[in-house]
C-alpha cells in the first residue's frame, strides 16, 4: 500500500509544526498550536466536529474489549465521522484506516489509534498488581517504556493506561490492573508509568504515546467486588484514600483521562459534571481531553439515567466528556445543539482538546509517524525478553518458606528428585495474564524451562484441570486457550500421586486462568478451584514437601494452603517470560524481595480488609474472642498475609528507630533512621517501610499510613543505615467540609490540614511487624 507523505495540506501543518519545535518559548508554541487548531477547526462542519469526538471500535480483529461492536467505521473516516479508533494494531491494519482518514476524508484529519496496553505489547510484562509488589516505580517506568517502543512500532499512539483505581476488595477482578489498596504506592506508580508511555511529554519520539488515566472515578470501590456496580462513598474517603494516585497521574500530565462504568453517589461517572469539570479541571487544573469507557455513555441508559443514547450524549457533554467510545452518541449531538440543550462552545472546546493531542504527537507534521514496517525490529526484542524476565522475578512474593530435611525448602536443591505438577505447569499461554491483547500465542511454560535444565530430575503430571467446567474453562482464558484433558479427574489425581510419590519435592503450580481476573472476573469464592483442591490434598497426603507456585491476579483465600503446604511462592501472571523468572527464584538464582500491595484474607468474611482501617471505639487486641469487642467469632481480625509482607531467603534484622529530634518545628524535617543488617546466608533485597499514625486529631484517621520505603540491596552479613525525612506534609489529610455531586453553587470544599500533636512514626518490613517511636508536631 503506498503512502504519500504531504499534501499541500500537511505541508502547511509540518511548517507550522517545525516553528513550534524550534520555537524555546511554550507559550508561543501553545499559541502556534492553536492559531493552527482554530484555522482548522473554521473550516470544519458541525458533523466533522462532533466526528472527532467520535472513537469506534474497528470490527473483525481478534481484539474483543466489550460486547457492542461497531459497523461502517471505514465509511465514517471516510465522512469525517471519526476522531479515533481501538482494537487494531500492526502496521498493514492500521494504515487501511490511518491512510483512509489522511487521503479520503475531506480535510484529511489523522486518527487517534488507541489499545489496552496495560502491561506490555508481545513483550509482556506481570500484570500491575504484581509490578506493583516489586515496590520499585523506576521498574514500572521501564516496563511501560518497553510496553509504548513496541505499541508505537505496530501502529498504536494512544495507550488506555496506566489504571490507577485503589482496590480493597480481591472479589473485585480488576484489582489486577492497577497496583493495590494503598493510595501513597498508587500514586507512585501511576505518575512512573505516565513517564513511561509519554517520555518526557513533548512526544518528539516516535515511540512516545498519549497515556490514558482511568478509571475516574472510584470505579476500585464496587459493592460487592461485583464489576460495573454502585459506589457510595463519603467525601472525606474519596480524597484521602481513593483520589491521590488520579490526582498524581494528572500532576505527571497525563494526556487524557477515562471515565469509569459506576455511578458514584447516585450520578454515573459519565455524566459526572462534579467528577469531569468540578474535580478533575477546575480543582487539579487537568487540560487534555476526557473519554468514556467502552460504550460508557450509552450504558447510562441502563443506569436509568437517561431515556436515550441522544439524551445520554447530551448529559455527557454537559459532565465535560470529550470523546465517546462506541457509542456514537455525539454523533447525535446536532439536534440538542438545536434545541439549545447544548453550546457550540462546548463542541467546540472538545473538539479543540482532540486536536491538541493530535498536534502534541506530531500528527498533522507526519500523520504516518507510527506507521513504519521497518520498526517490527523492536518488538519482542531480546533485551525486551531480558527486562521483562529480571522485573517478573522481582514481583513474586514468598508467602512462606518451611523446613524439609532440617532447612529451608528453597531455593531448591537441584540434586534432588522434583515433581511438577498441576494445571499451569504446561499453560505458557496462560502466563501473560488478563488484558494482553497483543499477546503471542502461546509462550514457555514452567515445564518448558525446567526440562531446559539438564542437572535436574524431573518428572510431571498435569494432575487436574484448571476448572472442573470444561465450557468456563475455555471462557476464561484468552485465546490461547488452556489445553482441556479429557480424562477422569481421579485418573489424573492418581497420576500425580504416582509422580509425587516417586520424588524428593513435589512443585505443584496452581491457580487461576488468565481472564478468571480482569474485567468482568469476579469471584464470590476465591479459592482454589474445587479440582485443584483435591489433587493438593492429595499430594499433601504424600507426605512430601510441597511448593505451591500460585498462579493469580488477586489475593485468595489460603488458609489451608498455608498451614500444609511447605512453601508458598506468588507469581501473580508475570508475562511472556514469566517461566524463566520462576525458576530463576525457585533454583535461587534471584532471591525473592516481592512485597504484598493487597492483603489476604483468612476468608470473603473478612472483605474488605486492609492496614489502613481506622480504630473502633471496641477495638479488641486480643487473638482470643472478646465479647462486645469488634471482633469476629470465628476469624482474626488481621489478614493472613499483610500489606507489605513479603520474605526473603535470607533473614534481614532491624535496630530500633532513631529521629534527629522528638519535635518537628516549623518545616524542618525529622530524620527517622534504622540500621538494617542482612542476618541471613543470602544476598538479598530488603523494602524498608514507614508508617504513620495520627495520635489524636480532629477527625478520626486510620492506624497507620504507608508515608514512604526504600528498597535497598545487602550482601550476606552486611549492615546499613536507612533515612527517612519527615516532613510536615507527611502529617496532614484533606479535611472535608460539604459536598455537592451535582456541582451546584456549593461545589465540595476540601482542604489540606497539618494538625499540631503527637504521631506514631513506625518503620519495619511490612504493615504488621513494625517497631515505633513518638514524635510531636509544635
Amino acid at each position: 500500500m503506498t503512502v504519500k507523505r504531504h499534501s499541500h495540506f500537511w505541508a502547511a501543518a509540518a511548517a507550522a509544526a517545525l516553528s513550534v519545535c524550534a520555537c524555546s518559548n511554550r507559550g508561543l508554541a501553545e499559541r502556534e498550536m492553536d492559531s493552527f487548531i482554530n484555522s482548522l477547526m473554521s473550516r470544519m462542519t458541525l458533523e466533522e466536529k462532533l466526528g472527532q469526538m467520535n472513537l469506534p471500535s474497528v470490527p473483525n480483529t481478534s481484539v474483543v474489549t466489550g460486547n457492542q461492536q461497531c459497523e461502517n467505521v471505514l465509511e465514517d473516516i471516510r465522512a469525517g465521522k471519526v476522531g479515533a479508533i481501538l482494537n487494531t494494531y500492526g502496521y498493514e491494519n492500521v494504515l487501511l484506516y490511518q491512510k483512509t482518514a489522511v487521503e479520503e476524508s475531506r480535510l484529511g484529519i489523522p486518527l487517534l489509534v488507541g489499545l489496552d496496553v496495560i502491561h506490555g505489547h508481545e513483550t509482556v510484562f506481570p500484570i500491575p498488581l504484581g509490578l506493583a509488589c516489586s515496590w520499585n516505580p523506576d521498574d514500572a517506568q521501564i516496563a511501560a517504556r518497553i510496553s509504548a517502543i513496541e505499541a508505537t512500532a505496530d501502529g498504536i499512539n494512544w495507550t488506555f493506561n496506566p489504571m490507577v483505581d485503589i482496590a480493597r476488595d480481591p472479589r473485585w477482578g480488576r484489582c489486577a490492573e492497577g497496583f493495590g489498596e494503598d493510595p501513597y504506592l498508587g500514586s507512585l506508580f501511576a505518575r512512573s508509568m505516565v513517564r513511561g508511555y509519554q517520555g518526557a511529554g513533548d512526544f518528539s519520539e516516535d515511540s512516545n504515546m498519549l497515556a490514558c488515566l482511568k478509571h475516574f472515578a472510584l470505579y476500585g470501590a464496587s459493592e460487592s467486588g461485583r464489576d460495573y456496580r454502585e459506589v457510595d462513598m463519603s467525601p472525606a474517603r474519596m480524597f484521602n484514600e481513593y483520589f491521590p494516585p488520579y490526582k498524581a497521574a494528572v500532576e505527571e500530565g497525563v494526556a487524557s483521562v477515562m471515565t469509569s462504568f459506576n455511578d458514584l453517589n447516585g450520578c454515573p461517572s459519565s455524566a459526572n459534571r462534579w467528577l469531569l469539570t468540578e474535580v478533575l479541571r477546575n480543582q487539579w487544573g487537568f487540560e487534555g481531553f476526557v473519554v468514556s469507557d467502552y460504550n460508557a455513555v450509552g450504558e447510562l441508559v441502563n443506569h436509568r439515567a437517561a431515556g436515550s443514547k441522544e439524551e445520554a450524549a447530551v448529559m455527557s457533554l454537559n459532565a465535560g466528556l470529550d470523546m465517546d467510545m462506541v457509542t456514537a452518541g455525539c454523533l447525535t449531538l446536532d439536534k440538542a445543539l438545536e434545541r439549545g440543550e447544548i453550546s457550540i462552545k462546548q463542541i467546540d472546546a472538545a473538539c479543540h482538546r482532540i486536536l491538541e493531542a493530535k498536534w502534541k504527537l506530531g500528527l498533522f507534521r507526519d500523520p504516518y509517524k507510527y506507521l513504519d514496517p521497518s520498526r517490527k525490529q523492536r518488538i519482542y526484542t531480546a533485551g525486551n525478553r531480558a527486562e521483562a524476565r529480571r522485573i517478573a522475578a522481582s514481583t513474586f512474593v514468598l508467602l512462606k518458606n518451611g523446613m524439609a530435611a532440617g532447612k529451608q525448602l528453597l531455593p531448591l536443591d537441584k540434586n534432588l528428585k522434583l515433581a511438577l505438577v498441576g494445571p499451569l505447569a504446561d499453560a505458557g499461554g496462560q502466563y501473560p495474564g488478563c488484558w494482553a491483547v497483543a499477546a503471542k500465542e502461546n509462550y514457555p511454560s514452567l515445564l518448558d524451562e525446567m526440562r531446559k535444565m539438564d542437572e535436574i530430575r524431573l518428572s510431571y503430571a498435569k494432575g487436574c484441570n484448571i476448572l472442573d467446567d470444561e465450557k468456563l474453562e475455555k471462557t476464561v482464558t484468552p485465546k490461547n486457550a488452556a489445553r482441556w484433558n479429557t480424562r477422569p479427574l481421579n485418573d489424573m489425581i492418581s497420576e500425580a500421586v504416582a509422580v509425587a510419590h516417586n520424588s524428593d519435592v513435589v512443585i505443584a503450580a496452581m491457580g487461576e486462568a488468565a481472564n478468571m481476573s480482569g474485567e468482568s472476573g469476579s469471584r464470590t469464592d476465591i479459592s482454589l478451584p474445587e479440582c485443584q483442591k483435591k489433587l493438593l490434598n492429595a499430594l499433601q497426603a504424600t507426605g512430601k514437601p510441597i511448593v505451591l507456585v500460585l498462579f493469580s491476579g488477586r489475593p485468595m483465600t489460603l488458609s489451608w494452603e498455608n498451614e500444609n503446604m511447605t512453601s508458598i511462592l506468588e507469581t501473580w501472571f508475570g508475562g511472556s517470560e514469566a517461566a524463566g523468572a520462576i525458576t530463576d527464584v525457585l533454583f535461587g538464582k534471584v532471591n525473592p524481595s516481592g512485597k504484598l500491595t493487597m492483603s489476604f484474607p483468612y476468608s470473603v468474611g473478612q472483605i474488605p480488609v486492609y492496614y489502613n482501617m481506622k480504630n473502633t471505639g471496641r477495638d479488641a487486641y486480643s487473638k482470643e474472642y472478646c465479647r462486645y469487642a469488634s471482633n469476629w467469632i470465628d476469624s482474626p481480625n488481621e489478614p493472613l498475609y499483610p500489606f507489605g509482607y513479603g520474605l526473603s531467603y535470607t533473614t534481614f534484622s532491624y535496630s530500633p528507630i532513631s529521629l534527629s529530634d522528638s519535635v518537628m518545628t516549623g518545616n524542618t524535617p525529622v530524620k527517622a533512621k534504622v540500621t538494617v543488617c542482612n542476618a541471613g546466608k543470602y544476598d538479598g533485597h530488603e523494602v524498608v517501610q514507614l508508617y504513620i499514625r495520627d495520635v489524636v486529631s480532629s477527625e478520626t484517621r486510620p492506624v497507620k499510613e504507608l508515608k514512604g520505603f526504600k528498597r535497598i540491596f545487602l550482601k550476606a552479613g552486611e549492615s546499613t543505615e536507612v533515612e527517612f525525612d519527615i516532613i510536615p506534609e507527611m502529617l496532614g489529610w484533606y479535611s472535608v467540609d460539604q459536598y455537592n455531586l451535582a456541582g451546584s453553587s456549593k461545589p465540595l470544599a476540601s482542604k489540606f490540614v497539618v494538625e499540631p500533636g503527637n504521631f506514631d512514626i513506625m518503620i519495619g518490613p511490612d504493615s504488621r511487624d513494625v517497631q515505633a517511636t513518638r514524635m510531636r508536631l509544635q
